[in-house]
């Protein structure tokens, strides 16, 4: 598992006293309220505020006075330590987690390596699995089973076949 998790990605400035707009990866942007440390392009920043609005945050950070320091940070990912980052309820898991793990069916068909997952309403995975990538999203049924320790996701082959392409 990793040491740092990724939580959102720096937009842009937001006015001129250095504050930041970030696009939250987590559930909710409210989620970043409970970092009081972020590391972005390696530096660690202490987070000095944070107000949260949709799936946005506006954060201030100590060492970024103004808008010339904060426009360095565009594009930059936010992460966090992951021992800093709360405990997941039972069934959740962090992305990072997932990437890596083989998908099969739940009679052992390998399907393919998970390369990627984009979150939203209905999270989209993206397969790789002999040069070939294929995309499904986690509607209800699809994933039956996922074991993070054991890096297997297991998937309902009759469900998977109709949502992936």
């Amino acid at each position: 598992m990793q040491d740092k998790l990724t939580v959102g990605t720096v937009l842009k400035p937001q006015g001129i006293r250095g504050e930041v707009k970030v696009k939250s990866l987590c559930d909710s942007a409210e989620d970043l309220k409970a970092f009081k440390k972020l590391i972005i392009d390696g530096v660690e920043y202490s987070v000095l505020s944070v107000r949260a609005s949709g799936d946005f945050a506006y954060i201030g950070l100590k060492g970024v006075a103004d808008r010339n320091g904060a426009e360095l940070l565009r594009g930059k990912d936010v992460e966090v330590e992951r021992v800093d980052a709360p405990d997941l309820p039972e069934g959740r898991y962090y992305i990072v987690d997932l990437i890596g793990c083989e998908a099969v069916t739940e009679r052992g068909t390998a399907l393919g390596e998970v390369v990627s997952v984009t979150p939203a309403k209905t999270d989209i995975y993206v397969l790789e699995k002999d040069g070939k990538e294929i995309t499904f999203a986690a509607a209800d049924g699809v994933i039956t089973d996922i074991d993070v320790e054991a890096r297997k996701i297991t998937v309902n082959a009759k469900r998977f076949k109709e949502v992936s392409l």
